[in-house]
């Protein structure tokens, strides 16, 4: 099987082409736990089939590094975007990518007739607790009081099409993110898990962020972590409405069009390597 390893902004997946490579579905988990282990595999925090389709331009089909599946990946939806278009798949620089049945826009930044930079409307940032499924009860999850590890924080749940809870920290170099991580993931206010970000305000429009993702752990940078941290700043008036989000693998700018009520991610993505190997 022919394979691509891509990032954007140090968060690392697997890319292959589903309408060359025919993967049965049913070992399809198997194959990205295997493929995702960075000792015994490839490496990378989980894989990504891009897929033909018929609502959309692609499909991207994705999976964590322990197997499960996956709703929606803003930096993996940025490299799909540049592996369509480097490799010839299309000639548009306005496409659209489905994802777990939710279509997503995409400007393609061209340079040297390749793709830098992609611009992502990743829609309405959802605050309702029952769609994001977390036990709660209140109608929408702001900045409630949450104990882990015998510890109170504040949190702020959002989902970007995918569950998350926006902690706020104001040290994110000593926090044990291994633990917290862990913790508030499997929490018994999420049962379907959640990922995790954990953000310190540096201004009114810039934040930093370290995220813990479900299924995965400690990534580099989270595309849909940043826009739910961010909407949580938002929504708490910490920040502006367009703040630079830093994470350890870079940044990437995030709008929120309160007037449209759509968030808007802009960010880099970029090869890493081709291979083939035996599944």
């Amino acid at each position: 099987m022919k394979f691509t390893k891509m990032h954007g902004c140090g968060n690392d997946y697997i890319y292959v082409d589903g309408s060359l490579e025919k993967i049965d579905s049913a070992d399809k988990p198997r194959l990205a736990k295997r493929l995702s282990d960075r000792h015994f595999g490839v490496g990378g925090d989980g894989v990504i089939f891009i897929n033909p389709s018929e609502e959309a331009d692609f499909e991207m089909e994705m999976y964590n590094a322990d197997g499960s599946r996956a709703e929606m990946c803003g930096n993996g939806i940025r490299c799909v975007a540049k592996y369509v278009y480097d490799k010839g798949l299309t000639k548009k620089k306005k496409i659209t990518i489905v994802s777990a049945g939710k279509v997503k826009e995409l400007k393609l930044a061209i340079q040297d007739k390749k793709v830098i930079f992609v611009k992502v409307n990743m829609g309405e940032p959802e605050f309702s607790a029952k769609k994001i499924q977390v036990r709660s009860a209140h109608e929408r999850v702001i900045n409630e009081p949450i104990t882990l590890l015998g510890m109170e924080y504040r949190m702020t749940c959002v989902s970007m099409g995918n569950p998350h809870a926006v902690l706020f920290s104001k040290d994110l170099e000593g926090l044990a993110i291994e633990k917290l991580g862990y913790a508030l993931e499997n929490h018994d206010l999420f049962p379907n898990r959640t990922n995790a970000e954990f953000v310190r305000v540096i201004d009114r429009s810039t934040i930093e962020m370290r995220v813990w993702e479900r299924g995965t752990g400690e990534t580099l940078a989270c595309g849909t972590g940043a826009c739910a941290a961010a909407a949580a700043c938002m929504v708490n008036s910490l920040t502006d409405e367009q703040v630079t989000v830093k994470l350890l693998g870079g940044d990437l700018e995030i709008f929120w069009d309160r007037s449209q009520n759509q968030m808007f991610m802009t960010g880099p993505a970029e090869f890493v390597f081709e291979g083939e190997i035996t599944v």
